[in-house]
């Protein structure tokens, strides 16, 4: 079974709606009431599944996940045969023990201005929707969209937050450190690398700086329900490549949770620590990489990382070096940098 609703997360000043749309599949149905659509789930049945993309507005490749996922499940718009081909035997809802929510744009805001954070003018306060959850129903425009959607969140029994990085960033999966049920959900999406997140009294004082409890996947583990972050390849643009791994890991992640039948893959990747290792710059100018340096190296503290020089004296500016040992995750190929900006994320390996 197949069902989706409309649903207004707030409004502009206008009056005009910010609205997204709801899937719901299997055992689950939805119901309009006064504050809009409502996910009501039978007493006897399996689990729920929350899954969400788009929450940044240029990071398109999930919102194509979905749309594929729900190909797989309901057959309504795939448009040639070479969509899903590597996605394995097709499943039907029927197959599902339990229930899958889906919503494909979580950001109207930033999607329509294919964005990282809001414009100002509509949220100064909150322009990151990403640290705001669960959201408050009186608060700032992105706080009032992450209520609606928490909505949907704390009825799950594990959630999916789709989101993409760029070309040059590898393909992983971000979970709390930690939390047992977030490793499992996380190893069933499958990615090669697995980014450990350190949140509340274990982590830096970054992390509170940043306000990273605000994100969806720590306020969500927190309260108890198994959350995790794949950030796939090439924000801005559909890749199929970054697709197709997206709908394998979702559907790991729905067989992990038991509401499609079936198992995930075996895993046997790396686990790093997130966020940890960023090289930045120590003044603005050009950046060049070391020759050859890419994203999936392996490096040691010490190792030459390329050089920032001023364009118009030519002098070298700084010579960065890998901090830790390990493994390269992202690269600047955008060569005018400014001071404080990351050049390379070096993920240091831990036993988890």
């Amino acid at each position: 079974m197949h069902d989706s609703r409309t649903l207004v997360l707030a409004r502009l000043p206008s009056g005009v709606p910010i609205r997204t749309t709801v899937h719901v599949y299997g055992e689950g149905t939805l119901v309009d009431g006064e504050d809009g659509p409502a996910l009501v789930v039978p007493d006897d049945s399996g689990p729920v599944v929350y899954a969400q993309a788009a929450q940044h507005g240029r990071e398109v490749n999930g919102t194509a996940v979905l749309r594929r996922l729900h190909d797989r499940l309901v057959g309504d718009h795939v448009t040639d045969d070479s969509h899903g081909a590597d996605d394995g035997d097709e499943a039907d809802d029927e197959a599902l023990t339990g229930t899958l929510v889906s919503v494909p744009v979580a950001d109207p805001l930033t999607f329509d201005h294919v964005s990282y954070t809001t414009p100002e003018v509509f949220d100064s306060v909150s322009p990151n929707m990403n640290r705001c959850w669960p959201g408050d129903t009186d608060g700032t425009l992105h706080e009032r969209m992450a209520a609606r959607l928490w909505r949907f969140v704390r009825e799950a029994d594990a959630v999916v937050d789709l989101h993409t990085g760029s070309s040059e960033m590898l393909t992983h999966t971000v979970y709390l450190r930690g939390d047992a049920d977030c490793r499992r959900l996380a190893e069933a999406f499958g990615t090669d690398l697995l980014l450990a997140e350190a949140a509340g009294d274990d982590a830096d004082t970054e992390w509170s700086e940043r306000n990273f409890d605000g994100k969806l996947r720590v306020a969500a583990s927190r309260r108890g329900i198994p959350t995790i972050t794949p950030e796939l390849a090439h924000s801005r643009q559909l890749v199929e490549s970054a697709v197709e791994t997206g709908v394998k890991g979702v559907v790991g992640a729905l067989e992990s949770t038991g509401v499609l039948d079936g198992e995930p893959e075996p895993w046997d990747g790396i686990v790093a620590r997130n966020h940890l290792g960023r090289v930045t710059a120590a003044d603005s100018g050009l950046f060049r990489p070391a020759a050859g340096l890419t994203i999936g190296d392996s490096v040691a503290a010490g190792d030459a990382l390329g050089e920032v020089y001023d364009p118009t004296t030519f002098e070298t500016l700084q010579r960065p070096v890998a901090d830790r040992d390990g493994i390269v995750y992202s690269v600047a190929r955008d060569a005018t940098v400014t001071a404080g900006a990351t050049l390379v994320g070096v993920a240091e390996r831990i036993d988890d």
